[in-house]
């Protein structure tokens, strides 16, 4: 794999918002991606037959790859329910689902937002469930050849959210005793840590199950801020990772960087 040939998704929960849910995927395709990411797309942790089985029709009609999934996520309150207590049989009657969605889809990537912080709840309480959830998440993905993803969130939009650095959620999965649970390297809410993105990138990249980019600091498309995206990507492939980059931007559904990054112009 070369930075040319680099793969990319586009996150359809956070782009093309004017649309219909169903219709994301074919606009999607339409817009020059082969492959797409949500975040959990239903009102419902356990949405019934019927709106699965819409939600599998569209991508699969679209011809595009699904190649991530939130579980229930309740963004952006939540950030999660791995961890909270109140939540417990919620989150796991939806990992059923979500699994079943991702044997029909092909996808083999489950993100688990840990959750925020409940006041007056002991955070060792909350860390306790979250190991327990997120074993037994990989226990389920585990059965279709999927992985976990555990996810590290800025603190300046999520306060509450204590996987703050690369560290916190590398040293999480390096305690857990399930193998298939992996690192979301979403690079925005890492540069907005300050992380040292290349030195990251170089220790870590092939153990990554995901990367998602937007710019620094606005998350708009990549080209409209700080980060160097062509640097990244080659230290990407550089060391190993050979995922999709999702690109899970804020603002107008503009794509014209996209032949760029490819390496098509």
């Amino acid at each position: 794999m070369t930075a040319a040939s680099i793969r990319f998704d586009l996150n359809c929960s956070i782009q093309l918002t004017d649309l219909p849910l169903a219709n994301r995927p074919a606009a999607a395709k339409a817009a020059g991606f082969d492959a797409v990411e949500f975040w959990w797309p239903f009102s419902s942790a356990t949405p019934g037959d019927a709106e699965v089985d819409a939600f599998v029709r569209s991508i699969n009609d679209a011809g595009v790859a699904l190649v991530g999934l939130n579980f229930v996520d309740g963004l952006p309150e939540h950030r999660g329910f791995a961890s909270v207590p109140d939540a417990r049989q919620r989150f796991r009657d939806n990992v059923d689902i979500a699994v079943g969605i991702a044997e029909a889809t092909g996808c083999r990537a489950l993100n688990a937002l840990y959750g925020n912080r409940i006041p007056g709840v002991d955070p060792r309480t909350q860390d306790e469930l979250a190991r327990e959830n997120l074993v037994h998440a990989a226990a389920a993905a585990d059965r279709i050849g999927a992985v976990v993803l555990l996810e590290a969130l800025n603190s300046y939009e999520s306060p509450d959210y204590p996987i703050v650095s690369a560290k916190a959620a590398l040293d999480l999965i390096a305690e857990l005793p399930a193998g298939n649970i992996r690192f979301l390297a979403d690079l925005y809410h890492l540069a907005r840590m300050d992380e040292d993105l290349p030195a990251l990138i170089a220790a870590h990249a092939s153990e990554f199950g995901h990367v998602q980019i937007a710019d620094t600091p606005g998350r708009g498309a990549p080209g409209t801020g700080e980060l160097d995206f062509a640097a990244l990507l080659s230290g990407l492939v550089e060391h190993g990772y050979t995922g999709c980059i999702g690109a899970e931007y804020k603002g107008s559904a503009s794509f014209a960087w996209l032949p760029e990054l490819k390496g098509s112009q």
